[in-house]
């Protein structure tokens, strides 16, 4: 994983991935899915391009329908899922165009379509849309496992540096269980919310505090007295 921030989908995808073919019967994607412990898989064309992905949403409709199922007003107004609870390969079965990213594409992009689609897994293509790997929720949380020194090591380069290009011995910074907390004395404290939001962009940061010491802070600065600040 790259030593900063932002990381990309590539630092924490799975490049080992399981895929089937357009033709891939109903059973064997089944089969597939328990063998691997997965909810979706990508179905690809013969060179290897995602063309989309059936998930277990797809197959439930089998068995949805299997007894009879919702009445006729609920079945005419779900014409999709009555086709799939007739289909039979993943060409028919498939949700398509799939969704997918780059492998370059950021961590937070890569969470916000997961939130938009609805989904728990993305196929990671490249530039011809073939499949290099998938990426899930639960790569995603994988920042957060980020040691505190290294987060800490960051927070004082990205943050601490370039709001005090000429050193600044009267901050310091810690960070426990993934909370940054600064200390020590803002000569200005408007600089205390740049710092908290620059702190928050630091993947695998879960909170930002401060405890600043020194003198109160004259009220035309717009700043909070010394003390615990909020962030």
């Amino acid at each position: 994983m790259n030593s900063d921030s932002p990381h990309t989908v590539e630092d924490v995808m799975t490049h080992t991935v399981v895929a089937v073919g357009l033709g891939a019967s109903f059973k064997e994607i089944v089969r597939t899915m328990e063998q691997w412990q997965v909810s979706a898989l990508p179905v690809l064309e013969g060179d290897g391009r995602v063309v989309g992905v059936v998930s277990e949403g797809d197959l439930l409709p089998k068995e949805e329908y299997r007894e009879g199922g919702p009445g006729l007003f609920e079945r005419q107004r779900r014409l999709e899922d009555l086709g799939k609870a007739s289909a039979v390969t993943a060409r028919e079965l498939m949700t398509a165009p799939a969704v997918s990213v780059r492998a370059g594409t950021t961590l937070a992009q890569a969470a916000r379509a997961m939130a938009q689609r609805r989904v728990k897994r993305l196929p990671v293509v490249d530039g011809e849309g073939r499949l290099t790997g998938v990426v899930s929720r639960s790569d995603l949380l994988k920042v957060f496992l980020r040691d505190d020194e290294e987060i800490a090591g960051e927070v004082r380069r990205q943050v601490v540096e370039p709001l005090f290009p000429n050193g600044s011995p009267t901050v310091r910074v810690g960070v426990t269980e993934g909370v940054v907390t600064f200390t020590g004395h803002f000569r200005d404290t408007a600089l205390v919310p740049l710092a908290a939001r620059m702190a928050r962009s630091v993947e695998g940061v879960v909170d930002v505090a401060f405890e600043l010491t020194g003198p109160p802070v004259p009220q035309h600065t717009g700043g909070s007295p010394a003390g615990r600040q909020p962030a």
